[in-house]
């Protein structure tokens, strides 16, 4: 499966915002990347190209490439509510997503390496498919072999698990249950979903 590999920094630059996780480059340099920098007068960006970067930023969020998240799109079209939030719900509902969350990786590119790398269980059976829908009730847990890992102990030292409210968190299982699916106002990611739909 393909992914983006190029420099983080310069999608965070680009959108004004760490959309991977705490950047030092994006403290530094708050402007966008290229050769002008600050200088470049910049035309009004179109209603197309605002809806474009809202599209981009969640792409780039959650690590999906173009044809999944248009298949995830489309699924949200079909199911009942608003599409733009149940967009973002089946988002927040990926497996990979839902290691990042439970604080098992620090971010979503390890977590999806944690997953393919079979080191994580769901119901209790191994599971190597990051972009895996988990439903309500299900449980999410470090393999046995893999709970001594050291990325997987410097993660969860000192991980608030209370911040989310859908998932439940069990310290000596090293598990964690998805709760229900969030609602909008718990999921943390600054995403303007009305633009992309």
């Amino acid at each position: 499966m393909a992914r983006y590999r190029g420099p983080q920094s310069k999608i965070a630059r680009k959108f004004g915002e760490p959309i991977f996780g705490p950047d030092k480059v994006l403290e530094k340099k708050n402007y966008p990347p290229g050769f002008h920098g600050l200088n470049k007068k910049r035309r009004k960006t179109s209603e197309y190209g605002i809806q474009l970067k809202e599209k981009q930023k969640a792409k780039y969020t959650y690590g999906v490439l173009e044809k999944q998240f248009r298949n995830v799109f489309a699924k949200a079209t079909r199911a009942k509510g608003v599409t733009g939030v149940v967009l973002l719900q089946m988002l927040e509902s990926r497996l990979d997503n839902i290691v990042y969350r439970l604080g098992v990786a620090p971010s979503r590119a390890a977590a999806r390496q944690m997953v393919t790398h079979r080191h994580i269980l769901v119901n209790g059976d191994i599971c190597n498919i990051p972009s895996a829908s988990i439903k309500p009730g299900d449980i999410v847990a470090v393999r046995e072999k893999s709970k001594s890992l050291e990325m997987v102990t410097n993660s969860l030292n000192g991980f608030n698990h209370s911040k989310y409210p859908w998932i439940e968190w069990d310290e000596e299982a090293v598990a964690g249950k998805f709760m229900s699916v969030p609602e909008r106002e718990d999921i943390p990611e600054n995403i303007k979903e009305q633009l992309i739909v």
